[in-house]
């Protein structure tokens, strides 16, 4: 069989072949013709022109109409007679049936029905042939054949008409189609990644159709993210719509080299196809594109522009051009686009992990998958790229020539020491193009502030003198940056890139560059006192292991510029005696000293973070600290008492949690008129607050927690108009202030395990329609509460609630979302917490007289009546399950529920309900629809297949993209752990790890006191949503994807921190789950062993062992490989 023609593939040397002949035309109309098509850019083939003589005609010439596009055939008077011509004839006819040629037939003063029937002039011409060639009749035929095809398509016929507008007409359709033509043909859109779908968006912004406006679209987003590749592909695909087009690659490039006229002069010469045109200045320039354009219909692109006046200069105003006309221009300033005016910005995203596989796997191995022996190589260079298509692009091209796992293993060590100078230089463009202090503020972000809240990296700059409300927005804008979730955030690339730069400014000695980030160069700093008054910042992070180490004092002395200082668990060989004034931020946790410096004047410091210090007091007297925006000396123990804060006015954020000797908050800290929050957490020797705390107006969250001799609170507290949270748990207190009332923006109220007796006093302040016989406080202040509308998490737990001291009606909590009750004594819930619209979790935990619950409110994600030992009546959950969003219900430790309903099948019913809700509401694979319950029992059901012995569990599946074909709907296990008892102070956790592209880690925690008073059986379903993107679309076992479980029992230790004290042996079973399992989740008949066979999974078990369990394979299934 022939091979077939392929259109995208072909590679054309002449965009026009002229067949013509030349007694005729050659000398007035096809000299016309070929001038007018040259002139427009249109690569023309004309056989006296371009062959050289003394060549055999013939051969080159049927060459030449092979290599064509287009052909256009001139049928003049004289054309027939000539055999040359009838040859060309049937040569183009063939090219034309093989696909391979578009022909146009131009009939110049002749009749076209002449032509096309062979009559007239044209019989004479045929019957003089066929007697020459009476011996060889059948080329005459051949040629009859031809003529007759190609006069019969449909072409342009001179008659009376002008001949200049007559071949301007010809030039117009041959143009357009090569145009149309173009972008099937180009090499251009050939193995892209992800192009497909940023082109149907890029072609909404367009709006090509829409032929009434000039329209102009900005493409912006950081270097190499692909700008230009979205640019280029558009244009190819575009370009057939416009009367012309241009693409000016490398604006910024060329200007800088060649001035904005060249560019000028090719925009022209690209649009109307012409000669460059010479122009002597750019505002001659300007006015040559306004005249010649502005009734022409045009595409330009406008690449990596990067200064207004290139704008300006080249598409000043959109009545430069004709309505239908599109202007894109690419740039990593987004604030130029904005400035310019553009109608529409499209953002560049990066390339998501399937993408980003590809795409180097292109590059590295001329394939969309890695080879099995080179995945994990794979993981590492893709989740170095970060996306980024340059990086992913050159790393390619790179490692395409290595053939040695070893060599790329050493390759990537290297490349993260050493990172690739191609891919740093071409981020640093962007760098470069800012002033001074941007270029400042980009290096601390780089260095430092990654990932810290904008608020803290604003102020710390500000203080600074870098102005960062402009220099943060630029570097937004740039997309040197992002703020996401009010944090400051870069691209790992750029990060690199700023880090170099700071590396380059001394190369060997670390002690002179201005910042120090890497826990080598701090510590060789440090400890060999090489330290320089050019070192402007030092951070250590928690991380970093520094422990035992001693370290030099003096060199911290030498740094008399440091701004930034952050040490963590740092051991000096002396008592440091100067600190820089300099200082904006200084964090070191587990300082060792009992006080900072006496010459320390931190008249410029923002934030002060002293966690587990050995301060004994910040600073004598009153000291003049203006700037200082937050103190942090959590857990610091020998702290006695707070600083004067008369001079402090700024202050927003005071944490003194779990500082154990604090005795006094000092009177100043009411004239703390901007302070937003307080946290007294476990200052367990403070007894009462100043009076004057009531003066915080803008205090939002005010924690006093475990401040077990805080008796009472301050009677004008109800004059903290904007607090949003309060926690009084296990404290001393008897009661709320009578003002309370008025904190009408309290969002989250805590009372866990205030327990105190009730004053008489309360009963005249609190109405109840019939109180109990002797109410607790809390009981009196429930019914007030009733005027907080805007709380949404109100805590109760463990404050000895007995039956009948819960409010009838519930429903005075409109807002409430979070309600804890864990720990009372109560033995029912009043029916109107049904009411409670809002709610989402509620929390009945350690309940042990429970008996009864309700009917849930609508909304209800999580139940907790974990240790409700006399619980024994339910609602009817199934169908609660199925109308509502219930994701977790734990039933841990219910002995009355032993046998009720048969726990285990309940709980199996319950998971598969659940299954059946989230397939009827279309929420199958999001990310939070996951699903959890817990029961007494000692069995894994039999719908779980797979079943396995150990504290951990390892699976692996198949790649997300055979699980998204087969319907997919995530993964469910049970778990069986037995009889526990470890005291109330244990804390049960389930870890739930992902090993695969991206690792995540989820956990179950439990509160103190679950012990398990019977064998507890677990059920869980994690959807599909909760897994990482998949590294490939290879169907390999080396790709897929890990997850571990695991069991811990942990301990509260004397730093009221939990440590894991053992691993508990538990049984295991699990099934992935499909939507077609769910089928007979809706009868309420359908028995367990019903349903135990219905799939087999596509996976197999690693036990603790690593030994291999392989699994059935039912229904053709496929397993992994062993």
């Amino acid at each position: 069989m022939a091979a077939s023609y392929s259109r995208t593939t072909t590679r054309w040397k002449y965009d026009v072949f002229l067949s013509f002949r030349g007694e005729d035309t050659r000398k007035s109309f096809t000299d016309h013709l070929y001038t007018a098509l040259c002139h427009r850019g249109v690569i023309t083939f004309r056989d006296d022109q371009e062959l050289e003589r003394g060549n055999e005609i013939s051969r080159e010439l049927l060459q030449a109409i092979q290599d064509s596009r287009f052909s256009v055939i001139v049928f003049s008077r004289n054309y027939t007679s000539s055999t040359w011509c009838l040859n060309e004839l049937v040569k183009i006819v063939e090219c034309m049936k093989q696909g391979r040629q578009t022909v146009i037939p131009v009939f110049y003063d002749v009749d076209p029905s002449e032509v096309r029937n062979q009559t007239g002039r044209f019989q004479q011409a045929f019957a003089d042939h066929e007697e020459v060639f009476k011996d060889n009749i059948e080329k005459v035929q051949t040629w009859r054949i031809a003529m007759k095809l190609v006069a019969n398509l449909s072409g342009w016929d001179l008659q009376d008409r002008h001949e200049s507008e007559f071949i301007q007409g010809i030039v117009e359709e041959i143009v357009c189609k090569l145009r149309k033509s173009s972008y099937s043909m180009s090499w251009v859109t050939e193995n892209l990644v992800g192009m497909d779908w940023r082109l149907e968006e890029m072609s909404l912004y367009l709006g090509v159709e829409q032929l009434n406006d000039v329209r102009v679209i900005g493409i912006c987003g950081m270097g190499g993210i692909g700008k230009t590749t979205i640019a280029r592909a558009v244009y190819e695909k575009m370009l057939g719509h416009f009367e012309g087009s241009s693409f000016l690659a490398n604006v910024r490039e060329v200007e800088e080299k060649h001035g904005l006229v060249r560019l000028q002069e090719q925009l022209l010469s690209d649009t109307l196809m012409e000669r460059r045109t010479k122009i002597s200045d750019v505002h001659r320039g300007m006015n040559e594109i306004r005249v010649r354009l502005r009734s022409r219909t045009v595409l330009v692109v406008l690449d990596d522009v990067d200064q207004l006046v290139q704008l300006e200069s080249l598409a000043g105003d959109r009545n430069w051009f004709d309505n239908g006309s599109r202007v894109i221009i690419t740039t990593r300033d987004e604030l130029l686009l904005k400035q310019f005016g553009v109608d529409k910005i499209y953002r560049v995203a990066s390339l998501n992990n399937i993408e980003a596989v590809q795409l180097f796997c292109l590059k590295a191995f001329r394939s969309y998958c890695p080879p099995e022996d080179y995945v994990l190589q794979t993981i590492q260079v893709v989740k170095y790229a970060d996306g980024l298509p340059l990086a992913l692009h050159v790393l390619g091209s790179f490692f395409s020539g290595i053939r040695s796992v070893e060599l790329w293993n050493n390759s990537l060590k290297r490349l993260k020491d050493i990172p690739d100078k191609g891919i740093l230089d071409k981020l640093k463009i962007s760098f470069d193009g800012l002033n001074e202090v941007e270029k400042k503020i980009f290096l601390d972000i780089a260095c430092f502030f990654n990932g810290w809240e904008e608020d803290c990296v604003t102020k710390l700059m500000e203080s600074s003198g870098f102005y960062p409300q402009i220099g943060i927005r630029i570097l937004v804008e740039k997309f040197l940056i992002n703020i996401s979730d009010n944090r400051v955030w870069m691209h790992d690339l750029l990060q690199e890139m700023g880090r170099q730069i700071v590396k380059r400014e001394s190369h060997e000695e670390p002690g002179k560059r201005t910042r120090l980030w890497l826990c080598e160069d701090v510590v060789q700093v440090l400890q060999n006192n090489t330290g320089t008054d050019k070192v402007e910042g030092i951070v250590l992070n928690s991380n970093d292991e520094v422990d035992g180490l001693y370290l030099s004092a003096e060199s911290i002395m030498k740094m008399k510029r440091l701004r930034i200082l952050k040490l963590q668990n740092i051991n000096l060989s002396q008592e440091i005696k100067y600190l820089s004034n300099e200082l904006r931020y200084l964090e070191w946790c587990r300082y060792p000293f009992k006080s900072l410096p006496s010459t320390f004047q931190p008249d410029k410091l923002v934030e002060l973070h002293m966690r587990h210090s050995s301060i004994k007091q910040l600073w004598e007297g009153v000291r003049p600290l203006k700037l200082l925006r937050a103190i942090d000396l959590r857990h610091s123990r020998n702290l006695i008492k707070t600083p004067d804060f008369r001079q402090v006015p700024n202050l927003e954020k005071l944490n003194l949690e779990g500082c154990r000797k604090l005795v006094k908050i000092d009177d100043s800290i009411g004239i703390l008129k901007g302070l937003v929050f307080l946290n007294l957490k476990d200052c367990v020797k403070l007894a009462c607050l100043p009076t004057n705390i009531c003066e915080l107006e803008t205090l939002r969250i005010l924690n006093l927690y475990g401040c077990f001799k805080l008796e009472k609170l301050p009677e004008m507290l109800g004059n903290l108009m904007n607090l949003e949270e309060l926690d009084v748990g296990r404290t001393a207190i008897t009661q709320l202030p009578s003002t309370f009332g008025l904190w009408k923006k309290l969002k989250v109220l805590s009372f866990d395990g205030c327990k105190g007796p009730a004053p008489k006093s309360w009963y005249s302040l609190f109405s109840f329609r019939s109180l109990p016989r002797n109410p607790c406080p809390i009981t009196l202040m429930l019914s007030s509460l009733s005027a907080l509308y805007s709380l949404t998490k109100l805590n109760l737990s463990n404050c000895n609630l007995m039956e009948g001291e819960l409010p009838d009606d519930m429903s005075c909590f409109p807002s409430l979302e979070e309600l804890d009750l864990n720990g009372n004594n109560f033995v029912r819930i009043p029916s109107s917490l049904s009411r409670l619209s809002k709610l989402k979790s509620l929390r009945l935990g350690n309940c042990k007289k429970l008996q009864s619950l309700p009917d849930l409110p609508s909304r209800l994600e999580y139940l907790g009546v974990d240790g409700c030992a006399s619980l024994g009546t339910l609602p009817n959950l199934f169908e609660e399950c199925a109308r509502s969003k219930l994701l977790s219900l734990i039933f841990m430790n219910c002995s009355e529920l032993t046998d009720y309903q048969g726990n285990i099948s309940m709980g199996l019913t319950w998971l598969k309900y659940y299954l059946h809700f989230l397939l009827k509401s279309g929420h199958q694979g999001h990310p939070a629809s996951w699903f959890f319950t817990c029961f007494p029992g000692s069995e894994i059901p039999g719908w779980f297949h797979h079943k396995s012995v150990g504290h951990s569990l390892t699976i692996r599946l198949l790649p997300y993209e055979h699980w998204s074909s087969s319907k997919w709907m995530g993964l469910a296990v049970c778990a069986f752990f037995e009889e526990l008892d470890c005291g109330d102070s244990c804390l049960m956790t389930l870890n739930f790890d992902i090993k695969g592209f991206k690792s995540r880690s989820y956990f179950l925690e439990y509160p103190e006191g679950s012990t398990f008073t019977s064998n507890q059986v677990f059920f869980i379903f994690f959807p599909r949503g909760k897994f990482p993107e998949p590294l490939a679309v290879s169907n390999t076992t080396s790709q897929a994807i890990e997850v571990e479980f695991r069991s811990s029992i942990q301990e509260r230790n004397t730093n009221n921190e939990f440590q894991v004290l053992s691993a508990r042996v538990m049984n295991w079973g699990f099934r992935m789950v499909y939507e077609e399992d769910t089928v007979q989740f809706n009868e309420p008949n359908t028995s367990v062993d019903s349903i135990n066979g219905l799939h087999s999974e596509e996976l197999r078990i690693l036990d603790v062992n690593n030994s291999i369990i392989p699994c059935r394979n039912i229904e053709g299934r496929q397993c992994l490989p062993e």
